[in-house]
């Protein structure tokens, strides 16, 4: 049963019930494009830096950080899963590879378009 067609409305946590970092999430969505991050230093110094060419593609910036932020966010969907009968149907890394091809094929139109009306677009993979 779907969450609009029930006959109380009622609130349901839509998660995996998985736990991921950032770290995690940089490292296969710059995987999904053959880039290999390697991270050095630490904390507020911490840099994801493409293996191949040394070049800083990830950096800590507190302007981000959220006013409470927490150590932990997982979402709990056993009231979904029970009494919906909602499951994930993607995995994370899915997910990500999901998000990753989205954002290249919007690139790729943006630049085709930009190309037709005549205006410069960056070879950004030369």
């Amino acid at each position: 049963m779907l969450i609009l067609q029930q006959e109380q409305p009622d609130d349901y946590i839509i998660a995996t019930g998985e736990t991921h970092s950032v770290r995690e999430f940089v490292e296969l969505a710059f995987g999904e494009v053959g880039i290999i991050i390697e991270w050095q230093g630490e904390g507020l110094e911490e840099k994801g830096i493409d293996q191949a060419t040394g070049r800083v593609l990830v950096e800590v910036d507190p302007r981000y950080f959220r006013p409470t932020e927490v150590d932990l966010l997982l979402g709990n969907p056993a009231k979904a899963k029970q009494q919906l009968g909602w499951f994930p149907k993607i995995s994370f890394r899915q997910l990500v590879k999901e998000m990753v091809d989205y954002d290249l094929e919007k690139e790729t139109e943006r630049d085709l378009v930009c190309q037709r009306e005549g205006f410069r677009v960056h070879q950004y993979h030369e």
